[in-house]
């Protein structure tokens, strides 16, 4: 069975585990006061230029969304969301458990705009309500679509016309700065959000999320919310070695671009069959339109998500492509999809 089911079915990257095993009888301070997390934390300071952020490293992206947003929310705020945004349908009621709704509106490309946010500032007016507290993106978005330069200086603006903090979900972040057409880089992000992350579970690190804190009331008291969540990694150290071989030479940016070659195989392939994608994307997740007994026949050998049935016997289904997938398995796909589609 091949997978393109997601981008986290490996392990790690040879070179991160060659770091942990040479750092492994090494003694070091716990929850992320090693010297190995202060030289991480550098390298991704020098990375988004701007020295005043804090830097905090997490396991995984939902602890890094629920932490960051209880931190933000007074007991009576709520997130904003878009519809498909991954706080709102992939992390088991997450924020909700937290005591904060997440507030959506439909975005079918997945991405929020200034009018979709203001529609939620217009119906949540008074003290019978919830309020508004914080906007929620992420770039890549849940289909794989990518906020450009343009659009998110735009919500940016809003945001902090309205005094709300704007957080990025950086799950995928690698695929999206080497996706073709991307044009914001880490300095862009970092300076129009309060806060985003980096994420290393899906670019080839065994786990671990790396959270960038720019806002000076975020900073606050942030490693006491984290301590109270759980989250605070004890063997913190394990954390700094990943992100700092992630980050040393540009190891970051070569495995989304990777993920992005394999992706871009793929898509080129399948439309040449003739197939649609819904939506399209650049990054290293598909989402093509097949007839639903190829799609059955497919998963004898492939593992993949079904997305959504499209009717007229129709189904969309989710590849995802990883810092260590194979040009053979990709062949072997297209091999077999063009087999049965004739």
């Amino acid at each position: 069975m091949i997978s393109f089911k997601n981008d986290y079915s490996e392990g790690a990257h040879p070179r991160i585990l060659e770091a942990l095993t040479r750092h492994n009888f090494e003694q070091s301070d716990g929850y992320g006061c090693d010297e190995g997390c202060a030289r991480a934390r550098a390298l991704i300071l020098d990375a988004v230029r701007d020295r005043s952020c804090d830097v905090h490293f997490l396991v995984g992206g939902t602890q890094v969304n629920l932490c960051l947003i209880a931190h933000a929310l007074r007991p009576h705020e709520a997130a904003v969301s878009a519809g498909g945004g991954h706080i709102n349908v992939h992390e088991t009621g997450a924020i909700e458990a937290t005591g904060h709704k997440v507030l959506t509106r439909p975005a079918p490309d997945g991405k929020l705009t200034p009018a979709l946010v203001a529609q939620v500032l217009e119906e949540h007016t008074d003290e019978h309500m919830v309020r508004p507290g914080l906007v929620y993106v992420s770039h890549p978005t849940e289909v794989g679509t990518l906020y450009t330069k343009q659009e998110l200086e735009a919500l940016s603006s809003f945001c902090r016309e309205r005094g709300l903090p704007l957080y990025l979900d950086g799950a995928r972040l690698s695929s999206a700065l080497a996706a073709p057409g991307n044009d914001l880089e880490l300095p862009d992000i970092c300076r129009l959000t309060d806060a985003f992350y980096l994420g290393g579970t899906k670019c080839g690190a065994l786990f671990g999320e790396a959270l960038i804190i720019r806002d000076e009331t975020l900073k606050r008291d942030f490693r006491f919310i984290q301590k109270q969540r759980g989250a605070l990694l004890a063997k913190g150290f394990l954390l700094g070695i990943q992100f700092e071989e992630l980050l040393r030479d540009g190891l970051y940016y070569e495995l989304g671009a990777h993920a992005n070659a394999m992706a871009e195989q793929l898509r080129g392939g399948i439309r040449g069959m003739g197939y649609s994608f819904a939506p399209e994307t650049r990054t290293n997740q598909l989402f093509p339109r097949l007839p639903d007994g190829v799609v059955e026949a497919l998963s004898q050998d492939y593992a993949f998500e079904l997305w959504a049935k499209g009717g007229d016997k129709q189904s969309v289904i989710r590849l995802v492509t990883s810092w260590a997938t194979k040009e053979e398995n990709v062949a072997r796909f297209l091999e077999d999809l063009q087999r049965l589609s004739r």
